[in-house]
């Protein structure tokens, strides 16, 4: 990894079939170990099930309020501040549960790559 500043653009945001957008904040060949997105679900919608082989994530909630469910473990009430642990290929989604975009950061271990998405819904 090479020492610098990323300043992401709000406009590289983008809609996944997952029914959420992202922004990736830090995704790249140079940091392998490691990869960052800010994550924003509309109120009302949940995300599809769906798992990431052999990368362990970490949701950071930011704003808004929802509800996670991971394979291991009871759905739970998630609001700003709480820190999701999702191990690698755990089937998971996110609800949002509040009046406005619940909004959170995914932190990936190692960074993610779509080649390792399932999407787990017919």
């Amino acid at each position: 990894m090479k020492a610098r500043v990323i300043r992401p653009d709000a406009s590289g945001e983008y809609m996944t079939g997952e029914r959420c957008a992202i922004l990736e904040l830090s995704n790249s060949d140079d940091d392998e170990a490691l990869s960052i997105a800010r994550a924003r679900v509309a109120a009302g919608v949940t995300t599809a099930w769906h798992r990431v082989e052999g990368t362990a994530e970490r949701y950071v909630i930011l704003e808004g309020e929802g509800r996670v469910e991971v394979a291991g473990i009871d759905a739970a009430v998630v609001g700003p501040g709480d820190v999701v642990l999702i191990p690698p290929d755990a089937p998971q989604r996110i609800a949002n549960t509040g009046n406005v975009d619940l909004v959170f950061y995914a932190l990936c271990t190692p960074r993610f790559r779509q080649d390792n998405y399932r999407h787990l819904e017919a």
